[in-house]
């Protein structure tokens, strides 16, 4: 597989910007998750480096050749790319060896080539092969479309939201069985997405489109900890953003004195808090040594299961309401009195 460069990409319709000058890099071997809200320019830059839009401007290189640049436009069908779209897009009448190779050279087509080592990488049984589309699952039909992608030894694979159409349940396995084909094949991947947990349980890394701007990349653990802008850390799960004061490495805010995650200028900033760092104790429990607590009342639940919100109604500040995220054995009831502290450091955003 190949690595992926983007320099400088931009795309207009009818005078309007989608795409504001996008420079991204992906390294061989690397699955990318493309993330963003609906509108940001996702399926606009996947249609671009798959060649089904002509850029405006910038560059585009795969595995070190130009697909993309001035005057050039590689067509489609020569950028060796391997595309998976949203709901399969098998074709009815062909049976699935027949879709896997349907790309390929007219005697490979006939000799049925890497059928059975492809369905096995993508967790199907060779018995397969004969079935028609009809007769397979939302999930095992991605799963032949992935085939199908990685049937001609693409450069680079490109999946726009593959697993968006299917129930909770089978996304799971199927996002299981895709990612680990593209691992076994040494796939250099790029996942388009508007799914948080999706983009941040898949992707080595995480780029995230916001307005046709590429406002961050990098791991997915960094862009949750420390999202680069208050709306992003709002998209990205729940965000409680409270306003406080900073001070190089800390901050002071309702929640009391607070470690930065990293050096803020100082002055009035919005401090963010997930809602799993804020920890409760019951009224009858005790909070470990030296924890700073805040007395609070319960509002309302959101019981989850494995987990529950709970929103708090803090005392000492009769207007300040915060959401925290609790394990589903230790929900509290609403109008409990509790205390809560925070876990782990907060990131702060400056204020104008």
């Amino acid at each position: 597989m190949s690595d992926l460069r983007i320099c400088g990409l931009q795309k207009s319709f009818d005078g309007n910007p989608v795409l504001h000058g996008i420079d991204l890099s992906v390294e061989r071997g690397t699955l990318l998750a493309l993330l963003g809200p609906s509108g940001s320019g996702k399926t606009t830059l996947l249609r671009v480096l798959c060649g089904f839009e002509r850029a405006d401007r910038g560059s585009v290189e795969i595995d070190g050749r130009r697909v993309v640049g001035d005057a050039l436009h590689v067509p489609s069908e020569q950028r060796r790319i391997g595309y998976v779209p949203q709901e399969g897009a098998l074709f009815p009448h062909l049976s699935v060896a027949d879709n896997i190779v349907f790309g390929l050279p007219r005697t490979q087509r006939r000799a049925r080539h890497r059928v059975a080592e492809l369905l096995e990488l993508v967790g199907l049984p060779a018995t397969f092969a004969d079935r028609a589309p009809q007769q397979l699952s939302g999930g095992q039909q991605q799963r032949v479309a992935l085939a199908r992608a990685l049937a001609p030894s693409p450069t680079l694979v490109m999946l726009d939201e593959p697993f968006s159409s299917l129930d909770a349940a089978l996304r799971l396995e199927t996002r299981q069985a895709v990612t680990s084909a593209l691992a076994a094949a040494g796939a250099t991947a790029v996942l388009v997405t508007h799914d948080q947990s999706e983009a941040l349980s898949l992707g080595h890394e995480v780029a995230v489109l916001w307005q046709g701007k590429l406002i961050q990349t990098d791991t997915p653990e960094m862009i949750y900890r420390r999202p680069v802008t208050r709306e992003l850390a709002s998209f990205i799960g729940e965000a409680v953003l409270l306003q406080g004061v900073a001070a190089r490495d800390r901050v002071t805010c309702e929640l009391g004195e607070l470690t930065l995650s990293a050096p803020a200028r100082g002055g009035a900033v919005d401090v963010m808090v997930r809602p799993e760092q804020i920890r409760l104790w019951r009224a009858n429990e005790t909070t470990p040594d030296g924890t700073a607590s805040f007395d609070a009342i319960v509002q309302d639940v959101t019981f989850q299961g494995q987990d529950a919100g709970v929103t708090l109604q803090l005392q000492s500040a009769a207007q300040t309401v915060v959401r925290a995220r609790v394990p589903g054995y230790r929900t509290p009831q609403p109008g409990e009195r509790v205390r809560l502290a925070i876990d782990g450091d907060v990131t702060a955003y400056a204020r104008a």
